[in-house]
């Protein structure tokens, strides 16, 4: 949904307002990676480079069909599944340490 804005403080709720679903879905995209740590069996299943590029050539394309900038969504997808890998890395290691019940 484009809007058209008439001033700064209009331009700066909607990306406030876009902001705040970013994050909501963040933190579902996260709570999905804490789960995924558990199917995997090493840190390099973790890190899985194969599918990262997948990944990226995904959203690379569903820029280019909302007519997003490939390049800005392909660096903040790198930023982000980065910063996620780090993440589901320490979860990967928490659940190897756990005690067998």
């Amino acid at each position: 949904m484009d809007v058209h804005c008439t001033s700064i403080e209009e331009v700066r709720h909607h990306i406030d307002g876009i902001d705040r679903e970013l994050v909501a879905l963040l933190a579902r995209r996260g709570n999905l990676v804490n789960q995924a740590a558990a199917f995997k069996k090493t840190h390099d299943d973790v890190r899985a480079p194969a599918r990262v590029e997948q990944v990226i050539a995904k959203v690379r394309a569903l820029a280019a069909e909302s007519g997003a900038s490939e390049e800005v969504v392909e660096r903040v997808y790198r930023a982000m599944i980065a910063a996620f890998i780090d993440a589901e890395l320490k979860a990967h290691a928490a659940l190897s340490v756990q005690p067998a019940p």
